[in-house]
């Protein structure tokens, strides 16, 4: 993918996102089974999750390299990316630190829409000011999955969200059942 299809994998995965959410009733957005996130918490996740990689992807390069190195392979496909992060799930990894949700209320349902809006709105313009060249060359740690290329990270942020879409659907439909 270039940073174009980058760009727009992550505005309309996101945008789902936000979209389901909107939708939900106030008992749904807040609701858990068995011991899983609510809708809120994902949401809040997932604004946790975007912070730092646009806060990353807005340093200046010479920093990204300073602090976090330069790639010494090839970046993976969207596929790759994708499939190693559902290894990495099946052999137990889990969101950790500062990535895990607290409660959420209801009442802080559009602010965090909001938030994410704005926050996913950023990403889309910062990746594509990056030369296709910066997306494969500079890394990024991700607390699962090692070292990324900022072209991963992207990809990884993209899928991501529809992960936690789909997490919610399956939460939702395990109340209905």
């Amino acid at each position: 993918m270039n940073k174009e299809q980058i760009a727009e994998l992550l505005q309309n995965n996101h945008t789902q996102f936000i979209q389901q959410l909107q939708q939900l009733p106030d008992t749904d957005f807040c609701y858990a089974s068995d011991g899983k996130w609510t809708a809120a918490q994902q949401l809040s996740h997932i604004a946790k999750s975007v912070t730092p990689v646009n806060m990353a992807m807005g340093l200046p390069k010479f920093i990204i390299k300073w602090k976090f190195g330069i790639a010494n392979r090839s970046s993976r496909s969207y596929k790759e990316l994708v499939e190693k992060y559902h290894v990495k799930l099946q052999e137990g990894g889990k969101a950790s630190g500062r990535f895990i949700p607290a409660p959420v209320e209801s009442a802080q349902k559009q602010k965090l829409l909001i938030q994410l809006t704005g926050l996913v709105t950023k990403l889309c313009h910062i990746t594509l000011v990056h030369s296709e060249e910066a997306l494969d060359k500079y890394i990024l740690p991700h607390p699962l999955l090692g070292k990324l290329t900022l072209r991963e990270m992207l990809y990884f942020t993209g899928y991501h969200v529809e992960h936690h879409r789909h997490l919610v659907t399956k939460g939702l439909e395990s109340r209905r059942v």
